[in-house]
């Protein structure tokens, strides 16, 4: 262990650092909590709608009196839900172009605005109706839309009617989660653009007289009005010459792809364990990894809540929440458990002092107590079952998930939620996620407990 260990700080260690320090994925990885308030409104959102709505339709049928007796409640959460998580993309690429112009120590407010209308460019405004036409009167009303400037495809006996018109997007296709990885690309083309710019100093100057927030518009001219025509460009050509909005492309090639290979056991498997080497090591491995888990996860967990606000089929079997539900409940590395574990088989009086202290703060899954008190971080008796522990809770979380056995996860919960309740409101009130979670904690507890005791034998450094 003490030679892997030896290893991995030399060779492992440097490189991790580095990317978690790289101030682009930081920026990425900042975007996401700064919505913090937003996800968590349309969270809360979509919590209560189930609660109200969805439990008792489904148990007492569509005119129950809870239902009934809540109306008022649903259709506020609905009007939270649609400024919130429908359009996610819209307030992430702000709040990208926020941290991003901040990282390169240029005006932040104005990098959010260009990366907001840096997206917004790429929308497309069209509408397409597939329809079959029958009698004189479709055939007339077809030929005053087509007289307006619409077109008429036809394909297997089905005509397609395509309009469009300034101002109509698709709300549900392209301002959601949906549209994330296109937020992100174009947010770093055009806030990049525009740091280089404001870096090399080619802005408008005024007058030291003229008030601060006058001049950083001026400044800000420029360079915004360069990226913003850099991305409209990039936008207009790749439709000319590939044929298809480059945000519809964005999304069929690059983001569900990703967000499918997410779905494997292999890609939980290589996360779960990354995150947990990058701990025992004293880094913050779910920070480190936040940019992959909030860009690919956190994208389907978007999706999930989406779809069970609308009533529609679930798409995603695993995303961001499954993580914080199931695989490392109490902190990373089922560190409550470990804290069990402690206070029933300890001798250590050292070890004893940090359970009983740590063991307030774990109930939360606040973990830093123990992590670096005990300290777990590079402890080689300990260090084994910190990554063993998370990686058998993912195998049983994630099959038990696959199988049906539980429910996806489709509500955004508070990291700072207790265990048992957990797993239980990220599933929208599934009775089972208790027992996935508790069965979880029983085969951490099996695999801390031997480490536990052996460290009983071991001498305290002084």
């Amino acid at each position: 262990m003490n030679g892997l260990a030896n290893w991995m700080e030399k060779y492992i260690l440097p490189t991790a650092a580095k990317i978690g320090s790289e101030k682009h994925l930081v920026a990425l990885r900042d975007a996401f909590i700064s919505m913090m308030p937003a996800t968590m409104a349309g969270a809360i959102a979509t919590l209560l709608n189930a609660f109200m709505r969805d439990f008792p339709n489904t148990y007492m049928g569509p005119d129950n009196a809870i239902t009934t007796f809540f109306q008022p409640v649903i259709g506020v959460n609905g009007i939270v839900w649609t400024g919130t998580l429908a359009i996610m993309a819209v307030v992430f690429s702000a709040s990208f172009g926020y941290n991003l112009a901040k990282a390169y120590d240029v005006d932040p407010l104005s990098g959010a605005i260009v990366s907001l209308v840096s997206f917004f460019m790429g929308i497309p405004q069209s509408a397409s109706l597939a329809m079959t036409l029958e009698g004189t009167l479709a055939k007339d009303a077809v030929k005053v839309l087509t007289d307006s400037g619409a077109t008429v495809t036809t394909a297997d006996g089905v005509q397609t009617l395509n309009t469009a018109g300034w101002g109509y997007f698709k709300f549900s296709q392209y301002m959601g989660a949906s549209s994330l990885f296109t937020a992100i690309i174009f947010g770093f083309i055009s806030v990049l653009i525009f740091a280089f710019l404001m870096k090399k100093n080619i802005i408008i100057k005024m007058p030291e007289s003229v008030p601060p927030a006058v001049s950083k518009a001026f400044a800000a001219i420029i360079p915004g009005a360069v990226a913003l025509y850099v991305s409209g460009t990039v936008y207009f050509l790749f439709e000319k010459f590939v044929g298809m909005p480059i945000i519809d492309w964005v999304s069929e090639s690059i983001q569900k792809p990703l967000i499918g290979l997410s779905q494997g056991y292999g890609a939980v498997f290589i996360i779960v364990l990354l995150v947990h080497v990058l701990w025992f090591f004293g880094l913050h491995g779910t920070n480190i990894m936040g940019p992959v888990l909030q860009s690919v996860y956190g994208t389907a967990m978007v999706e999930n809540s989406n779809a069970f606000q609308q009533g529609l089929e679930i798409p995603y079997k695993w995303v961001a929440g499954s993580f914080e539900a199931f695989v490392w409940p109490g902190g990373a590395g089922v560190t409550l458990v470990l804290l069990i574990t402690i206070l029933i088989f300890s001798k250590r009086a050292d070890y004893k002092t940090v359970g009983k202290l740590g063991i307030g703060p774990g109930l939360f899954n606040i973990n830093e107590p123990v992590m670096f008190g005990l300290p777990v971080v590079l402890n080689p008796i300990l260090g084994i079952p910190f990554i063993l522990a998370p990686l058998a809770t993912a195998t049983i979380a994630y099959f038990a998930t696959m199988a049906g056995l539980v429910k996806p996860v489709v509500v955004n919960v508070i990291w700072v939620m207790p265990t048992m309740i957990s797993g239980f409101l990220a599933t929208a009130g599934d009775w089972r996620a208790i027992v996935l979670t508790a069965v979880n904690l029983v085969v951490a507890f099996v695999i801390w407990a031997p480490f536990v005791i052996a460290a009983n034998k071991t001498q305290i450094d002084e």
